[in-house]
């Protein structure tokens, strides 16, 4: 009979040649120019090209100290609530065909997020004075 969707008419390590041949061509093509760039790029090694580059301003003290716990919160929390955001696209888009259950869903996904908001406002997560 013939063959349905998810079914190959031949199934044959042929077929992978195409895939193969083209990640052999990628790989070398990337281990060619590394090498070449190596082999024919100047060396000059120089104080000023050696030192570090901070985007033409020049370096002031240790780049070892420790940041504040406070950033990297404001960082996840704004990451949480961001990816919070992601989760309503596919709710307006099919909002009509979800229907009252769909909007019920929605309500208490947000109650969540808003009792965890309300958690980290209560915390002081959010306060920057020291």
């Amino acid at each position: 009979m013939f063959p349905t969707l998810f079914q190959a008419a031949t199934s044959s390590p042929v077929n992978y040649l195409p895939v193969v041949l083209q990640l052999l061509v990628g790989i070398g093509f990337v281990v060619l120019t590394l090498v070449a760039s190596s082999l024919l790029g100047p060396k000059r090694r120089t104080h000023e090209k050696l030192a570090n580059f901070e985007s033409g301003i020049p370096a002031v003290g240790n780049a070892r100290q420790p940041l504040a716990v406070k950033y990297f919160l404001v960082a996840i929390l704004f990451v949480l609530f961001d990816v919070e955001v992601i989760f309503f696209y596919p709710y307006a888009v099919n909002f009509r065909a979800l229907g009252t259950d769909g909007f019920l869903a929605v309500l208490m996904f947000v109650a969540f997020f808003f009792c965890g908001f309300i958690y980290i406002l209560k915390k002081g997560a959010l306060k920057w004075e020291d």
